[in-house]
């Protein structure tokens, strides 16, 4: 047998997955408790077999990955129109009775006015949180804007269901800008404007992760795993609430696809591993 999990037939629907008001309403309450206390990963799939596979490892929640889906389009991360994200955040509530988390970029619009209306369409999808970043197309959007998108965010949730986690989300650590007091102050204002969890891609230290779960306190704080030396007890210990992957399983698939891929044209064989045992 080869290394790969079984599935029964009714994996391949969605149909026994209730999506009635009640239910979405349910999962947005678990999710917002699960932020209250402990520690939690949150894995990101892009389609129906990672969904599968993470269930089955006994995951709490998921959370859509605009990149990985990309890739699996065969474009880049933020080529996606936000129809497509719409489309993929109505299929992956449609499959699983887990709580989903969007990653839903920068609100796919500049004015606060046009992301209060892409936040209200994504929750009408029965996602029970999304993310909104402070990058525009090349640099951090001005501190006074960024604040006013998370307030609106914010408004825009709670016109549907209050219980809706929004994450403030400040960039700079992935664009270059490693400016700790730049990062926290961010985080601070998106958390007063609204924010119910904290997350700044990109910081990888002890120190940099205590002292943003200080500041932002009692808020929760997501951390995006960077290096093998990060682990959910490190994490837990350091007092964050939750820790999500991004594009990482996705580039771990591609990578494995490509490096097979490349064996088989050029010694016209295929990776050893691939034909091992169960």
């Amino acid at each position: 047998m080869m290394r790969f999990m079984r599935f029964d037939a009714e994996d391949s629907s969605s149909s026994s997955v209730s999506s009635t008001p009640n239910a979405v309403a349910a999962r947005r309450v678990n999710f917002r408790a699960m932020h209250d206390r402990g520690f939690f990963v949150l894995p990101n799939p892009w389609d129906l077999g990672g969904v599968r596979r993470l269930e089955r490892l006994g995951f709490r929640a998921l959370a859509s990955t605009s990149a990985g889906y990309a890739w699996s389009l065969g474009i880049d991360d933020r080529e996606l129109t936000i129809e497509q994200v719409l489309d993929h955040l109505r299929w992956l509530n449609a499959t699983t009775t887990l709580p989903i988390n969007a990653d839903f970029e920068n609100g796919y619009a500049e004015r606060p006015e046009d992301v209060a209306v892409n936040v209200g369409r994504a929750a009408e999808t029965g996602v029970a949180a999304l993310s909104i970043e402070d990058l525009g197309d090349d640099d951090l959007y001005d501190l006074q804007l960024a604040v006013e998108r998370i307030r609106a965010a914010r408004e825009a949730l709670d016109a549907i269901d209050p219980n809706i986690v929004l994450v403030g989300r400040s960039e700079g650590h992935l664009i270059g800008r490693d400016d700790l007091h730049g990062t926290i102050e961010r985080l601070v204002a998106y958390a007063e404007a609204g924010a119910d969890c904290l997350y700044a891609p990109g910081i990888r230290t002890d120190d940099q992760i205590a002292a943003i779960v200080a500041a932002v306190a009692p808020k929760a704080v997501n951390v995006l795993f960077r290096s093998a030396s990060m682990t959910s007890d490190r994490l837990a210990a350091l007092g964050v609430r939750r820790a999500s992957v991004g594009s990482l399983l996705a580039k771990a698939s591609w990578r494995a696809f490509d490096d097979a891929a490349t064996k088989l044209v050029s010694d016209g064989s295929l990776p050893v591993r691939l034909f091992e045992e169960a």
